[in-house]
């Protein structure tokens, strides 16, 4: 998975090829949770709502071949704009023991200058977004426009540029909304992305690799794709509609010109797009972008319950289920409205304010775009039997915010290494640990001191990548493959984060397990 974006921020990877979209030039095992996060940015300012220019999705699904979508273009690339943002970033310089001498600083003096030993830099993104609004809102990407210092706006004609705003980033749907001071702007139109079928063609706008505004052409491939770890809600749109760094935040627009996702990521090995795109769908964006205006926040609701990872054959027979869909209570936690409610262990959730609830993902989402104290209605299967109740919904607490477990994940030791504990990759420990969206593999956790491994490099924060050349996709995987391993000495592959550099190695560690 990769970044589409160029960004030079000092991080090699992201020049090449790897996290979300912003350009420039240069599933977790265990029990998961119903528990729904906070947005991290608010508005500092009051705005009236935006606007929208809103159309049904009603439209013919007959076959009728196009020889041009030229009209549709016209119509729509005016109200794609390029976003560049700045930050500063501090960069520590090289350091060495003799650097600290105080003979070797007395006679050729401070190598770094009497600024000290942090230099500070500009930094670059550029990205895309979509002007939705005739008063100048924007969406896009949260990652495009992330810790910027500025963000500046240009408009399609090249000429015209504005400082723009950033009215509330969520990180969790990788969502942001943007606003310039600006009056009869041009508009996409925006219709209801559930309606979008696999099959109907797509248009995807924006600027890849910064070469200026770039139309490409594809079928929405998938709906409702997620659990790759990128963000806390995946609810994608996957299409072959060639998306490359610069596309992130421009538009996903349907046949007719109306907009229907926020591109936001790609699969890749290479840096470029092989046709495996995703954009974040636009009923999805205007939730959070109505709630951050409108609130100057964005809370979400809480349930109060864990969730089993999946519903198997086996347990659908056990508890008298029709199929396997749903969402099964793994705990109820206390004093929360499912608790108070009367949910129990071993309910199963189908429906969610009337809306059929798929998996246990598929809840999360749902209630997530459910603000707190909405009076919420959960119809669920209980010793075979259907029953409904109401509860309203609460706030998940602050200390919660970013856990797609809905609390601490707790790791798992990896038994053929004294002393590593390995865990999944997900939206939040990727920001804690700069780890790029384009890496896939086990987080190591923790690495005890005196252990193999630490002698061997394996640090915290790494990530184990292949266990003697077999990929690894999740913390599950590194244990089933380091416990099968044999032979004296494990190969594995890792990726590290040095400063804002990453990459990749070899080395090798005792397999202290065939030694018992």
């Amino acid at each position: 998975m990769i970044d589409v974006g160029l960004n030079e921020m000092g991080n090699e990877t992201m020049k090449r090829i790897c996290r979300f979209l912003p350009a420039s030039a240069g599933a977790t095992s265990g029990v998961l949770a119903a528990f729904l996060v906070l947005g991290t940015a608010g508005a500092k300012e009051k705005y009236d709502m935006p606007k929208l220019n809103e159309q049904p999705a009603a439209m013919s699904r007959e076959v009728k071949l196009a020889t041009s979508f030229a009209s549709v273009v016209k119509k729509v690339a005016p109200s794609v704009v390029n976003i560049s943002s700045s930050r500063t970033i501090r960069q520590q310089p090289f350091q060495h023991p003799l650097l600290n001498d105080p003979m070797f600083r007395r006679f050729f003096g401070d190598p770094f200058g009497p600024g000290g030993r942090q230099r500070q830099q500009k930094a670059q993104s550029l990205g895309s977004g979509v002007i939705v609004s005739e008063d100048g809102f924007i969406l896009t990407n949260n990652h495009v426009v992330e810790g910027a210092d500025e963000v500046r706006v240009s408009m399609a004609d090249g000429k015209t540029e504005y400082v723009a705003k950033v009215v509330g980033t969520d990180p969790q749907t990788e969502v942001a909304v943007l606003k310039v001071d600006a009056k009869n702007l041009p508009t996409v139109a925006i219709t209801d992305s559930d309606k979008l079928e696999v099959g109907d063609v797509v248009l995807a706008i924006g600027n890849p690799f910064g070469v200026g505004q770039t139309v490409t052409m594809g079928i929405v491939s998938a709906t409702g794709r997620g659990g790759f770890g990128v963000t806390d809600y995946e609810d994608f749109i996957q299409t072959d509609a060639a998306i490359n760094p610069g596309n992130s935040g421009g538009p996903l627009v349907d046949a007719e010109g109306r907009l229907v996702g926020i591109n936001t990521w790609i699969v890749s090995g290479s840096g470029g797009s092989v046709g495996l795109g995703f954009a974040v769908p636009v009923n999805m964006a205007k939730n959070v972008m109505e709630r951050l205006v409108g609130d100057g926040e964005l809370k979400r609701g809480y349930l109060g319950v864990l969730l089993q990872p999946e519903i198997t054959a086996d347990l659908a027979k056990e508890f008298k289920l029709p199929d396997q869909s749903g969402a099964m209570v793994a705990e109820v936690v206390p004093d929360t409205p499912a608790a108070k409610a009367g949910l129990k262990e071993g309910d199963v959730i189908i429906e969610f304010n009337g809306k059929k609830v798929e998996d246990r993902r598929h809840l999360r989402l749902m209630a997530a775009q459910t603000a707190p104290d909405t009076k919420s209605t959960v119809k669920f299967i209980r010793d075979g039997k259907t029953k409904t109740l109401s509860l309203t919904l609460g706030e998940l607490p602050a200390s919660q915010a970013g856990l797609r477990s809905g609390g601490e994940r707790e790791p798992q030791n990896l038994d053929a290494f004294d002393g590593v504990e390995v865990a999944d990759l997900d939206g939040r420990t990727r920001r804690q640990f700069g780890i790029p969206n384009s890496v896939r593999g086990a987080l190591v956790m923790n690495v005890d001191e005196d252990s193999n491994a630490a002698e061997a490099g394996l640090r915290p924060g790494d990530v184990i990548l292949e266990v003697n050349r077999e990929p690894v996709r999740d913390a599950e995987t590194a244990i089933d493959l380091t416990t099968k391993a044999k032979g004296d000495r494990i190969l594995l592959r890792v990726w590290s984060k040095a400063g804002d550099q990453g990459g990749t190695r070899y080395l090798t560690v005792n397999n202290t397990k065939r030694k018992k």
